[in-house]
Formats: structure tokens, sequence, C-alpha cells
């Protein structure tokens, strides 16, 4: 086995690699940008090596200085992980060149399903059933354009060089395709260097089943079953499981058939996904093949009881696979969340901050969590805002849709925006529930998963307004009364107003410390609440309800994290607010750090709520700003090109009285 190898990641999937080798008495090296300088990854690996900026161009998609990293280290093989340089041909051929052994497939197979277009031809001929599409070299607006008219609506853009959701839209009508095929080409420009784009029919309600495969230089391929990723926003898996629900034993056998028929034409080597898009009437079809380790990969190894960066290590040292097909074998079932640094109650729009605050569930048998940060790290905006993979496993679903609920609850993040309380909703869905899956589950289940459903009931009000009455008070260990700040007055308590908004409804609420508790007034209610908070957490009756949980405060954002229910308050500071608004009166500012791609009206223009005005990029996504309300857009603060902060101003704009 190898004595030393070197990760060409970043992440979760670094740390995650480094747990392996760690356990196999591997030495590892890491490799970090500028911005990665003090990442998990970097402290957990036995030698790390500076490779440049932080944007991924001038680091980790560097294959020369990568490769003499390895060189200097004495690596003798680069685990890609993915993403970056995971399917590039190029990097395993000069790895190869340079003696280093990259764990992962021939430079041949990434080659040959490296190209989507490519991909689907090889396909046709090893007999795997495919998408009826147009899959040419042809690229001219105009004849895609009439492809897509020929298919029939809705059909799908994809980029021919990529994945992960980057560089695809599905087009409803025949007069939206030339602006998403705009977008789809400047997305894919911009992440893959390539702009090539194929267009196929939508299948309608699909699922999306990817199947495991892994072959050694043997000549041995076998599967691993399936997972069922159908659960997406933006093209972008959000939940994923193994087994796919409602898979009956003939389906699977031939989806593994199907798969590793795929394998075996690329000669293919290591672990591979080959995924598929399942229509309800039980026909699949051949949709890419991921020539890497796959972000979900955890739901498999925890049903089959595998390590498959073991069998990466193992199968690239030249050993056979471990196990045959009749080996392997599916026990239990296992779900996957990943969580994310993102806005979700806003189109998902990325966050970035330094977790002030990070509290995961604890791991066992039944829960593992693959994570890449720790609490005092940064989400940047160079790279994706993963903040960790929650996967958890027991005997059937509906046991494990119940341990995926209780630790999405014990997730607790202050610093930047989850989309932890999204996910639980999501998990409680009826669609979920009931594996009633399809791509367009989000969709369907908007109202289900409206933030609304979160919104404050008075006891949480009553519970918000003590915690932040008694953050406020905590400010000083001295013993003097004159350094305590808790309204007492000599002639008895005083109310104390705290302000206090969230999802739009704002309160203000005053506390009254007694001898039993507090006094919560709001409006006309009187709350009584008795018991402890402090520092190390709260424990508080309000009638007859326990809570017990933790707050803190960031900023102006009171967090409140309960066993059951996490929620967030804003607290007014009339003052502050009111130099902001001078400050920043009739703009709009940019949600996160990100690149101007174009301006879409011109100044002057007259628009409604909801009129798209700049088109950003940020975390390899591009984002669309939109007017809050009718109004006049009256100038843009920066142009196409440009790089913003957050919270820079992009747009003066002023909304008309009526808004």
């Amino acid at each position: 086995m190898f004595n030393k190898i070197l990760i060409a990641n970043r992440g979760e999937i670094a740390c995650r690699v480094i747990t392996t080798c760690r356990r196999l008495g591997i030495a590892t090296v890491a490799v970090y940008s500028d911005a990665d300088r003090n990442a998990r990854h970097v402290r957990l690996a036995d030698e790390a090596v500076h490779i440049g900026a932080a944007p991924a161009a001038g680091s980790y998609l560097r294959a020369d200085v990568i490769l003499d990293a390895a060189r200097r280290t004495g690596a003798q093989a680069i685990h890609p992980g993915y993403g970056f340089l995971s399917e590039n041909a190029g990097f395993a051929r000069a790895c190869a060149d340079a003696g280093v052994v990259f764990i992962g497939p021939p430079a041949s197979a990434i080659d040959a399903m490296g190209d989507k277009s490519a991909a689907k031809a090889l396909m046709q001929a090893a007999n795997v059933p495919l998408t009826p599409g147009y899959h040419g070299d042809r690229q001219e607006p105009g004849f895609l354009h009439a492809q897509a008219d020929a298919i029939g609506y809705p059909v799908l853009i994809k980029a021919s060089a990529g994945g992960g959701g980057k560089g695809m839209r599905k087009v409803e009508a025949s007069a939206d395709f030339e602006a998403a095929l705009a977008s789809c080409q400047r997305e894919a420009q911009a992440a893959f260097g390539n702009a090539h784009v194929l267009v196929e029919k939508y299948v309608e309600r699909p699922r999306h089943i990817e199947i495991q495969v892994f072959g050694d230089s043997q000549g041995n391929v076998v599967y691993l079953f399936e997972r069922d990723c159908s659960v997406q926003r933006r093209h972008q898996k959000v939940l994923e499981e193994a087994p796919a629900p409602g898979m009956t034993p003939e389906r699977r056998a031939a989806m593994g058939k199907a798969a590793t028929d795929a394998a075996r034409a690329v000669g293919y080597v290591g672990a591979g996904t080959v995924e598929f898009i399942a229509g309800p009437d039980g026909d699949f079809y051949f949709m890419e093949m991921n020539t890497r380790l796959q972000v979900e990969h955890p739901v498999t190894e925890m049903i089959t009881g595998t390590d498959l960066v073991e069998w990466q290590l193992r199968v690239a040292f030249g050993q056979p696979l471990p196990k045959t097909q009749e080996q392997l074998r599916i026990h239990g079932h296992a779900l996957e969340a990943r969580l994310y640094a993102e806005d979700a109650d806003r189109g998902f729009l990325p966050s970035t901050g330094t977790l002030r605050h990070l509290r995961l569930p604890q791991t066992n048998a039944n829960v593992r969590v693959d994570a890449g940060v720790e609490q005092g790290d940064a989400i940047t905006p160079y790279y994706d805002p993963m903040i960790a993979k929650l996967i958890v496993w027991d005997v059937d679903r509906d046991r494990a849709l119940q341990r995926m609920q209780r630790a999405l609850a014990q997730c607790q993040v202050v610093g930047v925006t989850t989309n932890a309380a999204f996910l639980r909703r999501l998990v409680m869905t009826d669609s979920f529930h009931h594996a009633n899956l399809d791509t367009a589950l989000i969709e369907r289940e908007r109202d289900a998963l409206d933030i609304q459903h979160n919104a404050a009931t008075p006891a949480d009000w009553a519970l918000a307004a003590v915690l932040a009455s008694n953050e406020n008070a905590a400010v000083s260990d001295n013993a003097s009364p004159w350094a305590i700040n808790d309204s007492w007055r000599l002639t008895g308590p005083a109310a104390r107003s705290i302000t206090l908004e969230q999802l739009q409804q704002q309160h203000v609420l005053k506390v009254r410390r007694s001898s039993e508790g507090w006094q919560v007034q709001i409006g006309n209610e009187m709350q009584q609440v008795t018991g402890h908070a402090g520092a190390n957490g709260y424990t508080l009756q309000i009638g007859d309800r326990l809570y017990r949980g933790n707050a803190l405060r960031n900023g102006n954002v009171l967090h409140v994290f309960g066993d059951e229910r996490q929620q967030r308050f804003t607290l007014h500071d009339p003052v502050a607010e009111a130099d902001n608004a001078n400050d920043h009166g009739g703009s709009l500012l940019a949600p996160m750090p990100g690149r101007v791609v174009t301006l879409l009206v011109e100044p002057g223009s007259t628009v409604t709520r909801g009129t798209p005005l700049l088109v950003m990029e940020a975390m390899k996504m591009e984002h669309t700003l939109q007017a809050p309300a009718d109004g006049t857009v009256h100038g843009f603060r920066a142009k196409a090109g440009d790089q913003v902060g957050d919270g820079a101003v992009l747009v003066d704009f002023e909304a008309t009285q009526a808004s």
C-alpha cells in the first residue's frame, strides 16, 4: 500500500480522505490556498503545502503546482477528491508522466465520459438507454433552438463538459430558449472553460437515480447498488438516500447491468457513478457518468458496510476489488443532507462569514457527520459553501427519517445563514415522507416549505424577550450594582422594552423581572416565564411547557436554539437603524461577494417588483438581483465584470410611494 499520498482538494472531502488514510497508516499531504491557510484539512494532514491565491484558478486548479508539491513531499499518489481536477484528463496524464499515481480512472475513461455528447454516442454503441435529444457539435443558437423546437418542450439544456447543475436549465417554451441558452453557455464557460451544450427532452416527473460502480485493473467491475438523488434545487442535490425507495430487484439488476456495461465500455478503473433519469413508467435513460467519487458516497458506504475511499486506494495500488458482486448486500437505509451556508428563503443565496458558533450532532453507529470546518473557521466566497454532510442509517427508511429529523434539529450555526431549518421542513413534507420522489419535489411542496411555517408563537416571542434581556444584562461579572444593566429601580422593577422582529412581524415586548422569574407583555397579553437563563443555556417554563436550549447573539440577531425548534430574531436599535438608512437609503446592496455579469435594464427605467436588474456570479453560480418593489432604477454603481464585496451598493433604486 502507499506510504504517503497528496490530497489535491480541500474541505470535507479532504478531511474524509485523511480519516481513511489515518486508519490505514498512510501519511497525508494537504494543499491549501491563501484563503485556506488555517483550514481544517490543513490542520488534520501530516504535512501541508501552500499552492497559491484564494481563487481556485490560482491554486486548486494549478496542476503544475500540485504536482510539484507531490514531488517535493515524496507523495506516491494523488487523490483528487471531487470537483477541481478530479475529472481532468490532462491532470491524470500529467500525474502518469510525473511517475505519480492518480487515484482515479485512466485518462482515456475521463476523456470518454467528460464530454457528454461523446459519452452519449459511446453509450448508444453499448446499448445503454439514452434520452432523446441533440448531442452533436453544432452550437449556433439558431440551430440549437430549431433542435429544441423539433424535440418538443420542455427541454433541458446541459453543459457538455461539466456537472453539478452548472450550465443547466429547463426550458418550458420556445420563446424562453435563447435567453436560457445564453445563461447556460456563460455559466458553462466560467465553470468548465467550455461553453458547449447539448439539448435533451425533459422527462416529466423524473427521478434521478445513480448507480455506484467500481472497477479494478484486473478487469473486474461491480455495482454497489443505487442512490436516489431526486430532491434537488437548481439541478443540485439536496437530499440523497440509498437504496432508492420502491426499487424492485428486477429494475435494480437492469440498471446495475447498464451501469457496469457503461463502465466496461470505457475500460473503467476506480470509483465512478453512472447517473440515470427514471420516468414514472419504469423506463430509465443514461444521463452522464461522473468519473470520480461522489459527494453522496457515504449513503452507499452505510448500506453496504464498505469504505469506498479505501477501495479507491487499494485499486489504485493495483489490488483487486475487495468484494465480488455476489458478496455485496444491502443492509438497512441511509439518508444524507447537505448543510450549506445559504439562505433557502432568499433563492438559496450563498452566505459568507465566520462560524461564530458551530454545534453538530454527536456521531455514533447511526449518525455520521462529514465536515470540512470547525467553529471559528470562515465560509469564504471562493468555494462551495458546504458546512457539513449529515448522514444517518437505520434498519428501514421510516426510522432513518426520524434520525434525520433529529440530527437536523441538533444543528446550531451562528455567523452565517444556513439551510438547516429548510432541510428539516423538507424531510417532513408529505412527498418526502411517503417517498413520492421526483426532481420537482421542492417546487411541488413550496407551500409546506414556506418559512412562515417556522413563524414564532406567543411563547417563542416571550422566550426570545427574556433571553434578549438576560443577554444584555449579563455584560459584566463585576459584583458592583453599578455594573449591572438590568433595569433595576429603587422603587421596584422597571419594564424593559425590547423590539424584536421575525419574518416581517415586529413586536415591542416589555419584560419585568419578578421574584418568580419574568413577566413578558406582548400587546395586552401577559406571559409568565420561570426558570433559569444563563451563559450555559436556558431551562424556562411558559405555561405547562418546558423549554431547554441555548441562545446566542451575533450583532443584532438573536439565535434561539431548542430541542425541537430554532428561531432567529432581529433586535432593533432605532438609533443605529436611522444612521444606516441615511447611509444607504434608496439603494440595493450586493447580497454576497461576487462578480457582476451583466446589467439587465437601462438607467432611468421604471420597473415593477420582481423585475431582474442585474446578474451576479458567486460561488460558481449565477444569481439575479430583482427589484424589491415597483420603482425607478436611477443608476448602477458597478458595471459588468466588476468584483464587488458583500453589502456593496449596486443599484440606486427609488420605490414608488404606493409600493
